[in-house]
């Protein structure tokens, strides 16, 4: 693979500051952004008036552990607007969630908060090897969802030239790749699976494309996974992290150089890891639930967010800035199976580890009698899909996960093609232990 590691001025000044220089303008920049939320958000007034603070009460960084958590449901009981810290006319983007879990989450940017979105995807792309005058293939969705326009912008104020994709069209996708010779690739890592199953299914080499890194996310996904992108294409596969209701992508980004976790970008959005049960603030290096508050945000700024996600921080290796450990799972996606706690990256990495199975797998959830009961269904390549290697691979699986994980499923090997795709996000689990 190709040496994309930053030349001389390639990085932004705060990127390299000293960790003093850094704690000193999240301070004051805290400062401003509980002042902004406070006076500018009967929500937020009204959370801290209870919770017995004022803004003027942060005086360290450690003080913010005595304001209370925004949560998801605080979006949603303030939809629509409820939330912004600026009239509805200075709103130049909105953006919300599907709702499928209820109403939808909708979060608003000001003008310069489109510009700070930009700047740190911009950013976050550098750390990924892009530089100026690459042309960058766009595969993320457009629309409500922040993923398209976000990278959109991003490239722009990189410099470079984008191909303006979207999800689906695999087979277009492929085309614009060879014609279009991108050096760079942003996509969910499940999709880059659909792209990379297509260039075989028609007989072509992906490692002969222009492509020389795939920024992915919106997902978790493992370095096994890495690995067999990595492998196939002759890239690299560097992480990227964000959620709409902090900005979208860009918040973190792995660094091409090192591959060792996501540099936070903490001069824009300051982290904690809590205890998901208690809400106590965790040490640097503990497991936890990350915690996000936005530091320079107008239009909605965003204080203590449970994001749900659990990761750990860690100092800073290839940027001044923390890391945080590749996100292992959400608690909100955690499956509780007879006691045992399992995410499906854990899944994802037995499925990977097993030669013979394709990288494509859904959980399913079902009842056994009284029992909650765990099904996975994955496929074989196509050179196990006889009856007997399927056989074999199933009970392979099984066996992989009962010593690894601690649990018995079902595992049900499927032929090529035969676990449904994504167009974007993937669905990992599927919930069928109320249907009948």
């Amino acid at each position: 693979m190709e040496d994309l590691s930053p030349r001389p001025g390639d990085l932004d000044p705060i990127e390299t500051a000293s960790i003093d220089e850094i704690r000193a303008l999240q301070l004051d920049r805290m400062q401003w952004s509980l002042r902004h939320a406070y006076n500018s958000v009967p929500h937020y007034r009204a959370r801290f008036d209870a919770a017995g603070v004022h803004p003027d009460d942060l005086r360290d960084l450690k003080d913010l552990a005595r304001f209370p958590f925004t949560h998801k449901s605080d979006l949603r009981d303030n939809y629509p607007f409820g939330l912004f810290a600026v009239p509805r006319e200075r709103i130049t983007r909105l953006h919300a969630s599907s709702g499928t879990t209820g109403k939808p989450t909708v979060v608003g940017y000001t003008k310069n908060d489109i510009d700070l979105w930009a700047d740190v995807v911009a950013r976050s792309l550098r750390a990924a090897g892009l530089r100026a005058g690459d042309v960058v293939h766009n595969a993320y969705g457009y629309g409500l969802f922040t993923g398209g326009l976000g990278a959109h912008y991003g490239i722009e104020r990189l410099g470079g030239t984008v191909v303006p994709m979207g999800g689906g069209q695999t087979e277009r996708q492929i085309s614009l790749i060879e014609d279009f010779s991108p050096r760079g690739i942003l996509v969910t890592p499940s999709y880059m699976l659909n792209i990379l199953e297509a260039f075989r299914a028609q007989g072509k080499d992906p490692r002969e494309t222009a492509l020389a890194v795939g920024v992915f996310g919106a997902e978790p996904w493992t370095n096994a996974l890495r690995a067999e992108i990595e492998d196939a294409f002759d890239m690299h596969a560097v992480d990227i992290y964000g959620l709409s209701e902090v900005i979208g992508p860009g918040v973190a980004n792995e660094c091409v150089e090192t591959k060792d976790g996501l540099h936070i970008w903490e001069d824009h959005f300051y982290p904690e890891i809590i205890d998901p049960e208690t809400g106590a603030v965790l040490e640097d290096g503990q497991e936890g639930e990350l915690v996000f508050t936005t530091l320079t945000k107008e239009g909605m700024p965003i204080i203590r967010y449970r994001t749900r996600d659990l990761t750990r921080l860690m100092p800073g290796t290839a940027r001044s800035m923390r890391r945080m450990e590749k996100i292992t799972g959400r608690s909100d996606d955690m499956i509780i199976l007879r006691g045992v706690n399992v995410f499906p990256t854990q899944i994802e990495e037995r499925v990977m580890a097993t030669d013979g199975l394709a990288p494509h797998f859904q959980i399913e959830l079902v009842k056994d009698g009284r029992l909650d009961a765990m099904r996975v269904h994955v496929e074989a390549d196509p050179a196990s899909a006889d009856p007997e290697s399927r056989a074999r691979l199933g009970a392979e699986l099984r066996h992989h996960i009962k010593s690894l994980i601690g649990i018995s499923v079902e595992a049900v090997v499927g032929a090529p093609g035969s676990v449904p795709r994504s167009q974007g996000k993937a669905v990992r689990v599927v919930d069928n232990r109320d249907t009948g």
